[in-house]
């Protein structure tokens, strides 16, 4: 019997082991991809003129590929979701974790978890119908279709996975730190920020990354409301990023212009991978401390 559950718990352990691989495997096939096929346009092109050209003109008669005003309008697209949706996202889920009456918690969280499942594409038709003609209206500009647009629908798009995901950490929390706090003379406000958050920063920092990587992954909502132009990047400006830009002329693209996609797609890959080493580095420093 012992024999027989031994055999069984190594058959279960490798195919854990197996799927652990698979995973592993898809990643270092998908970077192996991108580095092939996006290497090629860099070298054509030159890092240089690709990275910090201002210019994009893929189909004109003298084809430009700098993705300067790319890289940027993603750097301030996600950097503006993330001051507009962190704080709102945080104090949410402090509020449910640690405030809410418990009808009132039940309500919001279904209603956070709908929001979490609205495909992309209604975030955009929803921000070009009624955002982008709002911020034309409210600002007197020419387009409504702007980078600001653009930042107001990712910060809505990761209010979900920031909310739950620190709903979570804080619940986890366990009460006896609460309850220490509460002994000591600490008002509940001061032990929600000052003892459950600190306890609960490596979930809500992974919630946070979570968001932002959702940010900077997003194509179809902010090619809708954002002008789809490859311009340098302005509040009121429309703007392209990494992900509209591959996604606008993939269909069409052939020869060096298909290879600058690709390696826009590398870069866009080596963020979101900096981006996941850096919450690895937070999360281990923060269990050492």
């Amino acid at each position: 019997m012992k024999a027989k559950q031994a055999y069984l718990e190594t058959f279960v352990h490798g195919i854990f082991l197996i799927l652990g691989l698979v995973t592993v495997g898809c990643v270092l096939l998908i970077t192996a991809y991108l580095v092939i096929s996006g290497i090629p346009a860099i070298r054509q092109i030159g890092l240089v003129p690709f990275l910090f050209g201002s210019q994009w003109a893929s189909t004109a008669a003298e084809p430009k590929y700098g993705i300067l005003p790319f890289i940027l309008t993603s750097v301030y697209g996600t950097a503006g979701a993330i001051v507009l949706g962190v704080p709102v996202g945080f104090l949410t889920a402090v509020y449910l974790a640690k405030k809410a009456p418990k009808t009132v918690k039940e309500i919001v969280g279904q209603a956070v978890s709908m929001l979490a499942g609205i495909p992309s594409v209604v975030y955009g038709l929803v921000g070009m119908m009624v955002l982008v003609p709002g911020i034309r209206k409210l600002f007197d500009v020419p387009d409504g279709a702007s980078l600001l647009a653009a930042i107001i629908v990712l910060a809505i798009m990761i209010l979900p996975s920031i909310i739950k995901m620190s709903v979570t950490a804080l619940e986890a929390v366990p009460k006896e730190y609460e309850d220490a706090s509460l002994a000591l003379g600490a008002t509940p406000e001061e032990t929600w920020f000052r003892v459950s958050v600190p306890a609960a920063k490596s979930g809500i920092a992974a919630a946070v990354v979570l968001g932002v990587g959702r940010a900077i992954g997003e194509a179809m909502a902010v090619m809708m409301v954002a002008g789809n132009a490859p311009n340098m990047p302005g509040l009121f400006q429309s703007v392209r990023f990494l992900t509209t830009a591959v996604a606008s002329e993939m269909s069409y693209s052939s020869g060096l212009q298909r290879q600058a996609l690709f390696s826009i797609a590398l870069v866009l890959f080596l963020f979101i991978m900096l981006i996941n080493a850096a919450l690895n580095f937070f999360l281990k420093g923060g269990q050492k401390q």
